[in-house]
């Protein structure tokens, strides 16, 4: 059980909700830096339209830097909206 849980603590991947639809990725990835390098901010829009979704996943350099962003960004202001970031749930591939 203890290596599972280790597993998903070390995650580089976050999911970030309550995304403002105005809001671009290089400026969540700025506001991001404060807690490390972002690798890739991924799916921020629909692929049909290019319309903002409201949430992304990210990826972080290091599962360091990612639990940096839960711990400082979760529930932090981003233009006018308060940030939902959470280490993202490995995906049943």
């Amino acid at each position: 059980m203890a290596g599972h849980i280790r597993s998903h603590l070390m995650s580089t991947k976050l999911y970030v909700g309550n995304i403002p639809y105005p809001a671009t990725a290089d400026e969540l990835n700025d506001h991001f830096t404060s807690a490390g390098c972002v690798k890739l901010v991924d799916r921020l829009t629909e692929r049909q339209t290019g319309r903002n979704r409201g949430f992304c996943f990210m990826e972080m350099e290091s599962a360091e830097a990612a639990e940096m962003a839960v711990s400082r960004l979760n529930g932090s202001e981003f233009q006018g909206r308060s940030l939902r970031v959470v280490l993202a749930r490995p995906s049943d591939d």
